[in-house]
């Protein structure tokens, strides 16, 4: 068994301890030099240290350093602490990056010793043992470490013959740790390894040890289960009758820890089983009430509060929260009230809309890659968007008060603000939300009252959390609201100019609300009496001397510009000098939801944005942003996808400015996939992790790239030409990206250059046409996990593919025929395969179709096989042109062979029937094939018969039958 020379280590842990030594500033600055030369970014005499890093025992000493508690002599008890603790992060890390090159005798030693760390006396150093071995897991997987379930379970149950007689506190380690592994590897527990399932034994383990008299136990124990309740896996459900009477007998647990798992238990049932739980929903509304009433346990309250957001959206159980209605609405009233540590907190800040934004007040923004779905005229996601209820409430009630939500406390970044995290306030206000848009009327005669007693409240909280309970319930209970708000929209619009930032911001968000109302109002009277003012309130508010009133007052007015439309249309002036000020003035963050505002308002004003004077105040504003913004920051993405709305409105008045945008993305997108190949060539090189290229800079440029083209029509076709480097060369390489969205992006310009600048692209069709068929072939489609392991198949790509094909067919058209083989086979599957999104077999069964237009005659032998399946696809689509060119496309094949057709004739002539607005050329050929089947048909009065009386009405009228 190894060993280490003491020297070494006696150095090793040396330097360990100065690298966490808070109080002496040298001793760090000794540290700071060391880790330089550990990462190779300096050189030093203390070159044993550098030796040990690269050596393969570096991570047998960090491990022996970590699992032994007696400490080497020098070293006082706290310093030995530290120096252990030290050791584990570094392990960690070691395992992170190297995992791949650590010898496999060292691995054994590592896992030998490893679970000696979770009988350690000291809490912290169990938990940094756990971190190590769920790292090692996630490293090499679970198949990596055969045993190791076994073993922790063993030491659970203090039968682990390897460490003897196991101490409580390393049964919570070993429950600890557990806990990481089931977190880090739900789906590898849930596969069948030779006829073995390590979830089947699992399950019945936890549910056992929920009995422990330790209450970390039964919390890790329950908390395991509910980490695979939501993937509904049959090694649970099995289970559940067991699961809900070990949760009923944990009810009343005194542990908060344990009755917080049991909440998250019953939230997860509420989706799996209300049948089951439906004969206790009394009960579990007192206690669910009982928790969340618990303020001073401000994760148990949560917990407890999401309840109410899925059994209000759950069809066997929200009907059954009415007889209780009386106690559950008050208790969220009283929840949406800020604590007093919030309070405390945030009361009275002032104005700081000077003051430059920190790193870590600004989100993260990510893409948001082109979807292509023109065939039913419907922006449609294809992709599950995974969110849980909370999630959705979230998005239902608007980005200004409740906008981020995350239900593991351990992602919470210690520098993020507490105002942006999900908390007992947001979810109350969302369940709130949840349960109007159920009861309509009677949620409103509950909190009328409430409303009553402090909307005019002379203490801010409760007048801001009265204003919040009013925007909570705008959707739900709209009707019963409406007679109130001539009173009280005038006195909301007062409260804009609260002295309470916390007030002026949640009266934003709650105007923003009504805005459907006020922007639908019967007349031009009441308009200018509330829409205008509440209008001009808005834009005020987004020049607020309170950053957070700002965003608010932003995010507000994109939603009265979703709501208004077209009706902002005499307003735009105004409006724009307004977005120009504020872009002056503001600070990086509320710079993306003022992007969101611009982008929002071209796309409901449209062209009427292109008149000359708009164009000349908003353009210059954004081309100053435009040239400010460097090619790696993250404010590219809402800048980009906001140019790429204004280009779309403005048209061809955007080509003044279209030039320098345009080769800029092409430069962003040839330095992005030059970057990518330089990390890859050091990555295969060197084994090291490097920090790969931000495919986001790809997609929105990708994107932008589509808007300018569109904008510009066949005008555009002088940029692609003088691009460099040469746009198609650069097209084709993101076509095969190994990134989905990437892919998705590429897809949809590929179509638009199809449409606009066709003479350009036709010499690279043979690549991008190899390219285009293998992305069509369901059956290479690796399906990918996102981080809730919901399952995205890249259905978004394929159907950009499907309309990118269609698009190509048409302007092609009989120089196609080469293609046409494969494009069949790989379109009829689509067309065939069930459960995909429709849109997917809508766009395939057009590009489908637009191949007859130049190859009817080679698609012409296989009719029968793929006339029903497109028939099927296409029944839906509404009448566009691309219809309109497939069928046409349709029908000239069905001309070439139309014995073929004898199974589902009966669809095409319905089909044909219920096509009202048909063009010219598509007309004549229903006229055409109308004609000859009742020349082919024998007895044609039977067939008609066939058919229900309006469709027989609508032939006779159209085709003169």
């Amino acid at each position: 068994m190894w060993q280490p020379s003491e020297q070494p280590l006696t150095q090793l842990a040396g330097y360990l301890k100065d690298s966490l030594n808070g109080t002496d500033p040298v001793a760090q600055k000794r540290a700071t030099e060391r880790t330089k030369i550990l990462n190779g970014e300096a050189d030093g005499h203390e070159q044993i240290l550098k030796q040990a890093e690269t050596s393969p025992d570096i991570n047998n000493y960090l491990t022996y350093l970590l699992v032994n508690p007696d400490s080497l002599p020098g070293f006082q008890p706290e310093e030995w602490h530290l120096v252990r603790q030290a050791a584990s992060m570094l392990l960690k890390n070691h395992i992170k990056q190297n995992f791949a090159h650590i010898p496999p005798s060292n691995l054994e030693y590592l896992k030998s010793k490893i679970l000696l760390g979770l009988q350690d006396p000291h809490f912290q150093i169990r938990g940094v043992t756990g971190n190590v071995i769920t790292e090692l897991v996630r490293q090499g997987g679970i198949l990596s470490w055969t045993d190791l379930l076994t073993r922790l379970i063993s030491i659970v149950e203090n039968s682990d013959a390897t460490l003897g007689e196991v101490t409580p506190g390393a049964q919570e380690g070993a429950m600890s740790a557990l806990a990481k592994v089931c977190e880090d590897n739900k789906r590898p527990l849930d596969k069948d390894y030779n006829g073995q399932r390590p979830l089947n034994v699992l399950i019945p383990k936890f549910l056992a040890f929920t009995t422990s008299p330790a209450a970390k136990i039964r919390a890790y124990s329950l908390g395991c289960i509910n980490i695979f309740l939501p993937n509904k896996t049959q090694s649970v459900l099995v289970h559940i009758d067991a699961l809900i009477t070990t949760i009923f007998s944990l009810a009343e647990d005194p542990s908060n820890a344990v009755r917080r798992e049991v909440c998250r238990a019953i939230v997860h049932l509420v989706d799996i089983c209300p049948a089951k739980l439906a004969p206790h929903i009394s009960g579990i509304v007192d206690y669910m009430i009982t928790q969340q009433s618990k303020i001073d346990e401000a994760d148990l309250s949560l917990d407890a509060a999401e309840f109410w957001l899925t059994a209000g959206e759950n069809d066997q159980l929200k009907m059954g929260l009415g007889p209780y209605l009386d106690k559950i609405i008050p208790t969220l009233l009283k929840s949406m009230v800020y604590s007093d540590e919030d309070i405390a907190r945030l009361a009275g800040a002032g104005d700081d809309a000077d003051e430059e934004d920190k790193a870590e007040d600004i989100r993260p923004v990510f893409a948001k890659s082109k979807q292509r779905l023109l065939p039913t005229g419907e922006n449609v996601e294809v992709e599950s968007n995974g969110k849980t209820p909370g999630e959705q409430a979230l998005d239902e009630l608007s980005d200004g008060e409740v906008d981020d939500y995350s239900d593991d406390e351990d992602d919470d970044d210690g520098d993020e603000d507490p105002e942006d995290r999900w908390n007992l306030r947001k979810c109350s206000a969302a369940a709130l939300d949840v349960l109007a848009s159920v009861y309509h009327q009677p949620i409103f005669n509950i909190i009328l009252p409430y409303l009553k007693d402090n909307i005019r409240s002379d203490q801010w909280p409760y007048r801001e959390a009265a204003v919040l309970a009013l925007g909570a319930v705008a959707d739900g209970c709209l009707e019963a609201v409406v007679p109130h708000l001539p009173e009280l929209i005038p006195y909301l619009l007062t409260l804009l100019n609260d002295p309470e930032p916390l007030v002026r911001q949640i009266t934003c968000w709650t105007l923003g609300r009504y805005a459907k109302w006020a922007a639908h109002l019967p007349d031009e009277f009441l308009q200018q009496k509330y829409f205008v003012p509440m209008m001009e309130g808005l834009l005020t508010k987004m020049l607020d001397g309170n950053k957070r009133v700002q965003e608010a007052g932003a995010s507000a007015f994109a939603s009265l510009e979703e709501q208004a439309q077209a009706a902002l249309t005499p307003f735009i002036e105004p409006i724009l000098k307004q977005f120009v000020i504020a872009m002056e003035r503001y600070k990086d963050r509320n710079m993306f939801i003022l992007y969101d505002c611009v982008q929002t308002l071209a796309e409901n004003v449209g062209q009427a944005l292109a008149e000359k004077p708009h164009v000349d105040i908003l353009m210059p504003a954004l081309i100053k942003r435009w040239e400010k913004v460097k090619d790696n920051s993250r404010e590219l993405f809402p800048l980009l996808e906001c140019l790429s709305y204004v280009a779309t409105a403005l048209g061809h008045a955007f080509a003044p400015f279209a030039a320098p945008i345009f080769f800029r993305c092409v430069r962003i997108i040839h330095q992005n996939l030059e970057l990518y190949i330089q990390v890859a060539k050091q990555d295969q090189e060197t084994g090291e992790v490097a920090e790969w290229p931000d495919k986001d800079f790809l997609v929105t440029s990708l994107d932008l790239l589509s808007a300018v083209v569109q904008a510009l029509d066949s005008q555009s076709a002088e940029l692609v030409a003088n691009a460099r480097p040469g746009f198609f060369d650069l097209l084709i390489v993101c076509m095969g990206d190994p990134n989905n969205d990437v892919r998705q992006s590429s897809y949809a310009l590929l179509g638009d250059c199809a449409i606009y600048v066709f003479p350009q692209l036709q010499p690279y069709l043979p690549n991008i046409l190899s390219l285009l068929i293998d992305q069509l072939d369901l059956s290479t489609q690796e399906p990918e996990f996102d981080e809730l392991g919901l399952m995205d198949t890249g259905y978004s790509v394929v159907n950009n593919a499907c309309w990118s094909c269609g698009e190509i067919a048409l302007k092609q058209g009989p120089r196609m025929s080469v293609y046409v083989e494969k494009l069949y086979t790989r379109l009829l599957m689509i067309v065939q395969t069930p459960d995909i999104p429709s849109s997917v077999t809508e766009n395939a069964a057009i590009a489908l179709g637009r191949l007859g237009l130049g190859s009817c005659d080679d698609l012409a032998p296989h009719l029968e096989s793929f006339a029903r399946p497109f028939l099927d696809a296409i029944k839906n689509v509404a009448e566009t042109d691309e219809k309109d060119t497939a069928l046409r496309g349709f029908a000239m094949i069905v001309g070439r062979n139309p014995e073929a057709m004898e199974s589902c004739l009966v669809p095409f002539f319905k089909c044909i029937a219920k096509y009202k607005e048909p063009t010219q050329e598509l007309h004549d050929l229903f006229q055409q094939t109308i004609t000859g089947y009742r020349s082919f048909i024998g007895d044609w009065v039977a067939f008609m018969n066939q058919f229900p009386p309006e469709i027989r009405k609508d032939l006779h009228n159209r085709y003169q039958l």
